[in-house]
């Protein structure tokens, strides 16, 4: 039977099957808005009839600048429902960044929460042509322009829409830009299929595993690669689903852990260390045992912080990794039940890796000498392939150096495959240091320096050496109260790596610049130290 794989048949069944399963989140103001998947399905097929009766039309681009909450959630499926393209804009980037994005896209309306809209309000002198603004409250809201539209307003006044014929397949239900940290942002589009298929394989065990008994958390905003798929999933499976709102500080989210209780959460490293932190300040106070997964990508997590969370409070971080590009999923790291591990070191130095590719993700790794062998060792960028993974960046024909002549995608990952066919990422391409023709990971590096009791956060760039072209400098921020000289870190990283991958300089800093993804913004440090020259 050809049934089409489409966003509206993913809410069909959500709609039909889970209609009093619960739906949480934190609003602005910190309290806490109920309602059930009954309710939501009613406002998302209203949204969608109000969408239409503002003049959009299917394949136009609808833009939301909104936190994770219900009301974002409902255009999630309110925008594919009525057949247009929903494109998150990511809030933490600079005003002319977004209306870069917004005028790339052709968006023609934008749904935007009050409290960004002194943001929006810098982003509209710059739009190219008329969007339709549809505030998520007041439309008067300060910042608000004088022909906004109340969001509450049009949905309670539209009916809700009726079941169309599904779309095909193949056409486009989403789209989210990279973050443009290598040049102006690129647009990624989601089909129906691939989004469809990337729900059926998160939702396998292998991969996240999500399922109707669960209550899914995406600390991860929705506006970065679709909070990692995981409210599709959760729509999918009739999970409960809890959403943060804009509140992503520590003890707020640890609030959200005890009184909702989820089982699966999703975040980024540098979450994670800090709810770290506070749970460290406060032995044995929260009740978090509900959690059965912590879901954690982005950007490499340190083994370190993968024994606290076990050993300290009894909580499993699994190991993620992916790319806008990839829907993002690429990889999961649980532990091959056919593997035997020696100790559990070696079971944490196997999670710390990136993990084995999700069931239609297809991995190589290529050297300036071709394709590498999978034996472990041997380092090579990885190109994927797959049913979710972009064949091509929308509108940006200069882009197709990222794409195989046979139709892989170049992930600027360098990174080696096991024999099992693990991946461990060893650096991004432009952040690999090339010291005397050989190679050292700064990932490496800065995952171990995250091991010592004393550091925060380490991040590695290479300065430049007149002997050996490159040579590594770490930035460290260290921990409240605590202290450690260059030679203290030297020593603890030599029974590590190789003398020649050791660091020739440390820099103490009070903060590593971030992306708006919250990965670390090694171009900015590069800025910072770009005329710190080494002694040979």
């Amino acid at each position: 039977m050809d049934y089409p794989l489409t966003l509206s048949a993913v809410f069909r069944r959500a709609e039909a099957l889970f209609g009093k399963q619960e739906l949480v989140a934190r609003n602005a103001d910190k309290s806490i808005h109920r309602y059930t998947y009954a309710d939501w399905a009613n406002r998302a097929r209203r949204l969608a009839s109000a969408f239409e009766s503002l003049g959009l039309k299917s394949t136009d681009r609808i833009a939301t600048l909104a936190w994770n909450h219900g009301v974002h959630l409902e255009a999630y499926f309110a925008i594919p429902l009525m057949g247009g393209v929903l494109h998150t804009l990511n809030l933490r980037l600079h005003p002319d960044e977004i209306a870069y994005i917004a005028n790339h896209a052709e968006d023609r309306a934008v749904v935007v929460d009050p409290s960004l809209l002194p943001l929006w309000e810098k982003v509209r002198p710059q739009l190219k042509s008329k969007v339709i603004e549809i505030v998520n409250g007041d439309p008067k809201s300060p910042g608000a322009s004088p022909d906004a539209l109340g969001y509450e307003t049009l949905v309670a006044a539209a009916k809700p829409i009726p079941d169309r014929p599904d779309v095909d397949e193949r056409s486009a239900a989403a789209m989210c830009y990279t973050s443009g940290t290598t040049g102006a942002p690129k647009g990624v589009v989601y089909s129906h299929r691939s989004t469809v298929i990337h729900t059926m394989a998160q939702s396998m065990k292998s991969c996240m595993g999500i399922g109707e008994e669960d209550t899914v958390m995406p600390v991860v905003p929705m506006f970065h690669a679709n909070a990692w798929g995981m409210p599709f999933a959760a729509i999918m499976n009739g999970a409960k689903l809890v959403n943060p709102g804009p509140h992503l500080d520590p003890a707020s989210l640890i609030d959200l852990f005890v009184k909702e209780r989820p089982t699966i959460v999703g975040g980024v490293p540098t979450i994670w260390i800090a709810v770290q932190q506070v749970l460290e300040q406060n032995p044995g106070k929260y009740d978090l045992s509900s959690i059965r997964a912590m879901y954690v990508g982005g950007s490499a997590v340190p083994q370190a912080l993968i024994e606290t969370y076990e050993k300290k409070f009894g909580l499993r971080i699994v190991q993620a990794w992916g790319m806008t590009e990839m829907s993002p999923l690429g990889s999961v790291a649980h532990e091959p039940p056919r593997e035997k591990f020696a100790s559990d070191d070696d079971r944490f130095k196997y999670r710390a890796k990136q993990g084995r590719p999700a069931p239609f993700v297809d991995i190589r790794a290529r050297s300036e000498d071709g394709i590498v062998p999978w034996d472990g060792q041997t380092m090579g960028e990885l190109e994927v392939r797959g049913p979710w993974i972009s064949s091509a960046y929308y509108n940006r024909p200069d882009a197709a150096d990222r794409f195989t002549d046979d139709g892989w995608f170049k992930t600027g990952d360098i990174v080696t495959i096991d024999g099992s066919g693990t991946i461990q990422v060893q650096d991004r391409s432009k952040d690999v240091i090339k010291s005397g023709g050989e190679w050292i990971s700064s990932v490496a590096l800065e995952c171990a320096l995250m091991g010592h009791p004393a550091v925060a956060e380490a991040a590695v760039i290479s300065v430049e050496h007149p002997k050996w072209a490159e040579r590594p400098l770490a930035a460290v921020v260290l921990k409240p109260g605590q202290k450690a000289s260059p030679a203290d870190l030297k020593q603890f990283l030599a029974p590590q790596f190789p003398k020649f991958w050791l660091p020739d300089a440390f820099e103490f800093v009070e903060a590593i610049p971030r992306t708006s993804a919250g990965k670390f913004k090694k171009s900015e440090l590069r800025k910072q130290f770009k005329d710190y020259r080494l002694a040979e």
